[in-house]
């Protein structure tokens, strides 16, 4: 971090600040206008923007906006003379680093910038860290470290240069999608079409058209001949999510191609022969489905030939931190922040909390945070009332509807374990006491449950 711009509209100011800096081996420009330095920001491309806060048309904290909007990511310290310290401190609300307070000394100066450089050092450490987590706990694109999503990750690897039919189920939001399309990323189609379409969504007298195509004249609207779904996914995959939506009338037509028959467009005679490796996805259970007569029976064996089940984020959430640093790096990226991770409070409530959403529940909830936060980490009163207000976590894990012993019991002691930490700050001695347990048994719990911090 060695090049400095200086932005104030006193010249004596920008006299002394740039020969002070370069005393101490700095690379300075300056500017005596927040306009001006907008355009040396292009050209200089500093890494430290020194930026008095009140000026004529754009003062510091216009300066800090435009730049936050244009997502560079340049340290900004503000200066404010002795009446305008409440204007630092909301620049340094919208993203600051750090204010120095006129008159300065010049040893504050250079204090002020070492300070930032060491931050800054140390945020390319956790970054790097970061990257290194979510290498070491990435597969074909899903981020998980929980011993339930290796298991699928595993049954991943093996069934994915397999032709065999695979249905995916679990919850809304679980990530059944991306499952589907780690499954085609780690086989040998990965180089040809993935095709997704939810049965759901589709109106049921479009449906076949779309999965099948049509000619010309097949129908009303039918205006020229059109490839389907199938015919689009040839030596890929067809992803059919929400299976459990596709009418009975469909599901005949689907099991034949299964079984092998070819693929009819309407109003065609000639069947097209196609190379499609099927994964369906469904949050229903499709045995009740089935006993109730709205799925056919012989459909739903031809599909579950190998099955995949996706745990919902309640039973695996040593996956949350990991999800979470990702949804910040990303958003961050994406929407021109700069959110550094979350206060102790809002890690507990997000840890514990039964995401009923799941992860698509946690991605939202975090992006909303990082709009909402004011300053750099995420705090409680940033997260959504329901999180904030929710009901004691162990009263909300036995009210969400598990009637395992076993797995409620892990959940609940790993919860209690967390909390035991954080009130005695991580003594682990002084835990084992609060938790009325050996702290050789409390080791081992922590090691069991992979107990760390968001």
């Amino acid at each position: 971090m060695r090049r400095i711009l200086v932005v104030d509209d006193e010249e004596n100011i920008r006299l002394v600040l740039k020969t002070l800096l370069k005393r101490n081996s700095y690379e300075v420009e300056t500017a005596a206008s927040g306009e001006e330095a907008l355009n040396l920001v292009e050209s200089f491309g500093p890494d430290v923007v020194l930026t008095d806060v009140k000026m004529p048309r754009m003062g510091g904290l216009d300066l800090l906006a435009t730049l936050k909007a244009k997502g560079n990511d340049a340290t900004v310290i503000v200066m404010s003379a002795y009446g305008n310290v409440d204007q630092a401190i909301d620049a340094m609300k919208a993203g600051a680093y750090d204010y120095i307070q006129k008159p300065f000394k010049p040893d504050e100066v250079v204090l002020v910038l070492r300070k930032a450089e060491e931050r800054e050092l140390l945020r390319k450490e956790n970054r790097a860290l970061r990257a290194e987590i979510r290498k070491e706990h990435q597969f074909e694109g899903i981020l998980a470290k929980s011993g339930a999503m290796e298991t699928v990750f595993r049954t991943i690897a093996k069934i994915a240069d397999y032709k065999t039919t695979v249905l995916v189920t679990g919850e809304s939001g679980v990530g059944k999608e991306l499952v589907a399309r780690a499954i085609h990323s780690a086989s040998g189609r990965k180089s040809h079409p993935f095709v997704a379409v939810n049965c759901g969504a589709i109106p049921e007298n479009l449906l076949e058209s779309e999965l099948f195509g049509h000619r010309k004249g097949a129908f009303t609207d039918a205006h020229r001949d059109r490839e389907g779904l199938f015919e689009n996914a040839h030596r890929g995959t067809l992803f059919l999510d929400e299976i459990g939506e596709l009418p009975v009338a469909l599901q005949v037509k689907l099991l034949r191609v299964l079984e092998g028959d070819p693929i009819r467009r309407l109003g065609e005679t000639k069947g097209v022969e196609v190379d499609v490796r099927i994964v369906a996805a469904t949050n229903r259970d499709l045995t009740k489905e089935t006993e109730a007569g709205r799925f056919r029976e012989d459909l739903f064996y031809r599909l579950n030939v190998l099955p995949i089940h996706v745990p919902p984020l309640r039973d695996r959430r040593e996956d949350v931190p990991v999800l979470v640093d990702y949804f910040i790096t990303r958003n961050n990226v994406r929407l021109g922040t700069d959110i550094r991770g979350l206060d102790t409070e809002s890690r507990r409530l997000l840890y514990e909390y039964v995401w009923p959403g799941n992860v698509r529940e946690l991605e939202n909830t975090v992006e909303r945070a990082m709009v909402l936060a004011e300053g750099a980490q995420i705090v409680a009163v940033d997260l959504p009332e329901r999180i904030r207000e929710a009901q004691d976590s162990v009263q909300m894990q036995l009210a969400s509807g598990e009637l395992s012993v076993k797995k409620t019991t892990r959940i609940i002691e790993e919860i209690l374990i967390r909390r035991a930490l954080q009130k005695t700050k991580g003594n682990r001695t002084r835990a084992a006491e609060v938790l009325e347990i050996s702290h050789r048994a409390l080791l081992y719990k922590i090691k069991d449950y992979k107990v760390t911090d968001l």
